[in-house]
């Protein structure tokens, strides 16, 4: 596999909207976040996030097909279920760096693209003057009935990057899974990393 790994800004990143919404729709349904996505409502959302000042896209592509996509931008444009738990805290988020959605096919990983994503997320974070990195990672039971046999969650692959989950720092999101009828909130653990 001859994978190319890509930064995207502005109008490029506008024109990948719909590569990421099936994307994220695909990589989502998967454990643990079980997303029952809409494409038509992926798309408003990665636009508003792909409109953000300093928002960047890292596309991952084989040949002309993308087959991973990570995005990242200012904390202080995101929304505020996303903002909030900081500002609760008196964090000032004008600092801070967000990672939103990291997502590749399954036969892409191991090949180091995640730390691609990783390194070019980090260098945008860098160029624009913020302290710290974040994002936010699902919490499910260890007892749910869809946890995979031998799941092995990417807490190692985070920690080897330098991030740490934050004590205390969780939100909310709501989406549909495919056990839901419809929307319901579902934990976000916040880890973070300071860039230096």
């Amino acid at each position: 596999m001859s994978v190319t790994i890509q930064v995207l800004t502005g109008a490029q990143m506008l024109a990948a909207v719909g590569d990421l919404a099936r994307l994220r729709i695909a990589v989502f349904a998967e454990w643990p976040y079980l997303y029952d996505g809409a494409e038509a409502y992926e798309e408003s959302y990665l636009r508003e996030f792909a409109e953000a000042t300093d928002a960047v896209l890292v596309a991952a592509r084989d040949g002309a097909r993308v087959v991973g996509m990570a995005t990242a931008s200012p904390m202080a444009v995101q929304k505020a279920e996303f903002r909030g738990p900081f500002e609760s805290r008196g964090l000032d988020v004008a600092g801070l760096f967000y990672f939103g959605e990291s997502v590749l096919l399954p036969e892409y990983r191991g090949q180091g693209i995640g730390h691609a994503f990783f390194d070019h997320r980090e260098a945008q974070a860098r160029r624009c003057g913020a302290k710290a990195t974040t994002f936010a990672a699902v919490v499910r039971p260890l007892d749910h009935p869809d946890l995979p046999e031998g799941y092995v969650p990417l807490d190692g692959f985070w920690r080897r990057r330098g991030y740490v989950p934050v004590e205390g720092l969780v939100t909310e999101l709501a989406w549909k899974d495919h056990r839901d009828e419809g929307d319901r909130p579902k934990p976000m653990q916040y880890w973070m990393r300071e860039q230096g």
